[in-house]
């Protein structure tokens, strides 16, 4: 069938906290702007960061600036971090804060009434703004109800299968309504990748199910660079129990509000990983104590740990965390006033992503923008709780800007009848078959096979030969995808139609994954090798970049991105740590 045609000046893929704020930049910069998403306008995964969005606004804390700021985000990315993102980000974020807030969003207060902040792992400061644990939710409605108001047209339920070029140069997008199966081509002068990361990678994940990678694979695909790719974040705090709840998230603000992390034998464990910090430390660390607590026999009865906050005030924690309340007492049956909570590691967040211009969110690729979670090099090695909201209103914005500047100096966009028709044959392939050149491959279980494989030589502890197993493994798959097939044919409301390019897309990104951590002779951040535990000086100068050029995965070390003018604040920091 024929593809059914738009043309926009700027178009935003996701919408999420970044894609949507890069659809109002864009917006306001005069560009014609459409917004496409897989799911329904406010189901983005932004709703699930409840904590809280880090920003420098001295509310609680008066000594807190962006200086500081910028040196805990450092320090969380073991120095790994592109070094103008990190300042951009520790500068900007107090202002997208309050733009936020004229907008309409409702933060909790303090008695000054100023925005309240709280403390979170890895901030030196109290500086979180929330509204009790449920920011995520607010940020979207504001956003959303902002982008809505600024004439933005908006496509739902629209699955993106392949980006189009002409020549060198991004100029749009094919895909198909999920609702009906009807092709869609859209065309664009500048396009701005928003789609999150890829946490279906694994079977255990705080993710939705419309985290798979798509933007980090399309993108690579089309020519894009990958950066920091071995960097997966496990987050510490997951629920275990009941199984069809595992891995749901359970937020960092738990810990900031001053809950305690117990193993089996009722120890405060992190004594022994981080005195220093305990329970706020940062990420990595957490998630990697817990594993080992569990792995040495001192976990709870459904391979957890205990996180307590039954000693707090009952009435201050249905406050200020009324969504962690309501979660375990519906789901696991657990009244967390009166009793621990049984949780454990769960796949998070990409640190890793499309490597873009600091300054503008552009790729390499003519016409082609990132942002949020599918761009890499803000947090390094490890993202501090509360960097992804602010990164992704301080870069979302950025990056909407600069698509629509973009976009005014670009020619009309033209999709190449070629380009279209292989993507539509790739698409229609899917249901008829067509093209196979072995026995037909169900996705749901290609999909399992890869969590398996990615479960058990990619997660949180890696070693040399686990890698290579997996590197191995990962090469059987992509080339069994070759041959997926949906099990249904019919064109409406099809998930296995779906999920056969989805599947795709998360064996290349692993690929990825799998061979950055392999070529990282080292521990760093959330990259942790059991047969290299220790920093490699080398390494701790050297970001891992990927691309695809001519269709064959190559990987590189490259320098650091530094910058003469931050190197004070950097040494410093590091000084302080060694004292």
């Amino acid at each position: 069938m024929s593809a059914e045609r738009h043309e926009y000046d700027v178009i935003v893929l996701g919408t999420g906290g970044s894609g949507l704020r890069a659809a109002i930049a864009a917006a306001e910069a005069g560009a014609r702007t459409a917004v496409v998403c897989k799911c329904l306008l406010g189901k983005a995964h932004t709703v699930m960061a409840e904590g809280g969005v880090a920003a420098s606004l001295g509310n609680v804390d008066p000594a807190d600036g962006w200086e500081t700021h910028f040196q805990d985000t450092m320090f969380g990315g073991k120095y790994l971090n592109n070094w103008r993102m990190a300042e951009l980000h520790a500068r900007e974020a107090p202002d997208r804060v309050q733009e936020l807030e004229r907008w309409g969003a409702v933060f909790d207060r303090t008695p000054e009434r100023k925005m309240s902040q709280r403390a979170f792992g890895g901030h030196t400061y109290r500086r979180l703004v929330h509204i009790g644990d449920r920011t995520g939710l607010e940020l979207i409605r504001t956003l959303q109800d902002k982008a809505v108001h600024s004439g933005i047209d908006v496509f739902m339920e629209t699955i993106v299968t392949r980006l189009v070029k002409d020549g060198d140069r991004v100029t749009g997008m094919f895909g198909y309504h999920y609702a009906t199966g009807a092709q869609v081509a859209f065309a664009c002068r500048s396009l701005v990748l928003a789609t999150g990361g890829g946490g279906r990678i694994w079977r255990v994940t705080s993710n939705s199910q419309d985290c798979t990678a798509d933007g980090h694979a399309l993108a690579y695909e089309a020519g894009a660079d990958m950066v920091d790719m071995e960097f997966v974040q496990f987050h510490p705090t997951g629920m275990v129990w009941p199984p069809g709840v595992a891995g749901l998230l359970v937020t960092e603000a738990v810990r900031g509000e001053g809950g305690i992390l117990r193993n089996s034998e009722g120890e405060r464990f992190m004594e022994r990983y981080d005195p220093k910090r305990m329970e706020l430390s940062t990420r990595d660390v957490v998630a990697r104590s817990i594993y080992t607590e569990v792995k040495e026999g001192r976990g709870s009865p459904h391979g957890g740990v205990f996180l307590d906050v039954s000693h707090l005030d009952p009435a201050y924690v249905k406050m200020r965390l009324p969504s962690m309340y309501d979660q375990f007492y519906e789901l696991a049956g657990v009244d967390i006033t009166k009793g621990p909570m049984e949780i454990g590691p769960t796949c998070h967040y990409f640190m890793g992503g499309i490597r873009v211009d600091a300054e503008t969110g552009q790729t390499i690729v003519p016409g082609l923008f990132a942002t949020g979670e599918c761009s890499g090099g803000m947090n390094g090695a490890n993202r501090l709780g509360g960097n992804s909201l602010s990164d992704l209103l301080v870069f979302g914005r950025r990056a909407g800007t600069s698509a629509a500047q973009a976009a005014s100096d670009a020619p009309a966009p033209r999709l190449p009848e070629a380009e279209l028709a292989l993507a539509a044959a790739e698409l229609g392939g899917f249901l008829t078959g067509d093209g196979l050149t072995g026995p037909a491959e169900d996705p749901y279980r290609l999909h399992r096979e890869l969590q398996t494989v990615m479960g058990d030589g990619v997660g949180i502890f890696r070693d040399e030969a686990g890698l290579e197993t997996a590197i191995g493994r990962l090469h059987e798959l992509e080339a069994r995808a070759a041959n997926l097939r949906a099990p249904s044919a019919r064109l409406d409301y099809n998930p296995g139609w779906r999920l056969c390019r989805e599947v795709r897309n998360m064996i290349t990104v692993s690929l990825q994954i799998a061979r950055a951590a392999l070529m990282r002779a080292e521990s760093r951040g959330a990259h942790s090798r059991l047969d290299h535990p220790r920093y490699d000086d080398y390494w701790s100068e050297h970001n891992i970049l990927i691309c695809g050029d001519g269709g064959e995965m190559t990987l590189e070390a490259r320098p650091v991105v530094t910058s003469d003018e931050l190197t004070e604040l950097v040494e410093a920091r590091q000084e302080a740590e060694r004292v």
